[in-house]
């Protein structure tokens, strides 16, 4: 049971894209800004599959004429730039993206009823489209950045992994408690400061630094509880909080990609952070509950879980070390 426990573990991380960024949050990305006269400029981002674009298709609203060229690949995502005119305006015109129903991609819509006031719309492959509202609300803001705070965590790869390790480091509850409540507070602050434009670091090496804080922690896990570094078994918030300040920086580079509403930024950042931070305690019962659950299934499990904590240790860790050296090759 051992041995098939440590493989199982073992194979689950070798399914992880090793070259995966938990910043490659890649939605596609529809910006219409209004130039006034009834024209506006359309940028329409696609992300990359395998070296084309995604197979989908921005369709503006009926009454508007244009003629969309051919998307260039920008190093991450394919890009096409045009002029739209809609007669009429955008207001209560059908905004589609083809062809999204088909994937597991969302799409952030940025548009400007009038010059300056941008409002936002995220889509996804169950809700493809929209019809403009004439005064949109705050609540339309609420929800789109909801859900890409959400999707962000969810499909970042190493802040989960970061998140795993934490939880099979700090057996004692209120331990993990203080320990997710300060990487929270962290992030939520450099998230909040990077955004905001107070901080201004490169994304490279927070990328790095991201991916070397995952190594730091597997290192731990691989060592007997008493080998292991006394601070941060004494003081796990420290060393949390320490490097949730670095995640929060990586937050803030996707969220800074996506862009946030002009007349509305506040609600949009918090929305984000409080996305990143229902995806994150999900993630954290879906983990507690599947222990919980091999532990009632295979009451055997709980004599070798020593080894099957090194055994995550090492395969998280070689992930990892991967990503850390990879990252810093694209400096």
């Amino acid at each position: 049971m051992r041995r098939l426990a440590v493989a199982f573990i073992a194979a689950w991380v070798s399914l992880l894209p090793v070259s995966a960024s938990a910043h490659a949050l890649d939605p596609g990305y529809l910006d219409l800004a209004a130039l006034g006269g009834e024209t506006w400029r359309v940028t329409w981002r696609k992300p990359d599959v395998n070296g084309r674009p995604m197979p989908i298709e921005a369709l503006l609203p009926a009454a508007c004429a244009y003629d969309a060229p051919q998307p260039a690949f920008d190093g991450r995502a394919w890009t096409a730039v045009w002029i739209a005119a809609c007669p009429g305006g955008l207001a209560d015109g059908v905004i589609e993206i083809e062809g999204l129903a088909r994937t597991s991609t969302d799409v952030l819509v940025r548009y400007e009823l009038t010059p300056g006031e941008a409002q936002f719309r995220r889509l996804t492959a169950g809700q493809t489209s929209f019809a403009v509202p004439q005064s949109p609300s705050g609540f339309d803001i609420l929800k789109s950045y909801t859900g890409l705070g959400v999707t962000h965590i969810l499909e970042g790869a190493d802040h989960l992994l970061f998140v795993l390790v934490l939880l099979l480091l700090v057996r004692d509850r209120a331990r993990l408690l203080a320990a997710v409540t300060a990487f929270t507070i962290a992030h939520s602050i450099t998230l909040a400061m990077a955004s905001l434009g107070f901080l201004n670091v490169p994304s490279p090496p927070v990328e790095a630094v991201i991916a070397l804080s995952i190594v730091f922690l597997a290192y731990e896990l691989t060592l007997a509880p008493h080998r292991r570094d006394k601070i941060a078994m004494r003081f796990p918030w420290l060393v949390s909080f320490a490097f949730g300040l670095i995640h929060g920086l990586g937050f803030a580079g996707a969220l800074r990609e996506i862009g946030l509403p002009d007349n509305d930024i506040p609600l949009a950042l918090f929305a984000f952070n409080a996305g990143v931070e229902i995806g994150q305690l999900l993630f954290i019962a879906g983990v507690l509950a599947v222990i919980w659950a091999a532990r009632r299934l295979y009451p055997r499990l709980s004599r070798g879980a020593p080894a099957l904590s090194r055994a995550t240790g090492y395969a998280v860790g070689s992930v990892a070390a991967f990503w850390t050296l990879e990252r810093i090759a694209g400096f």
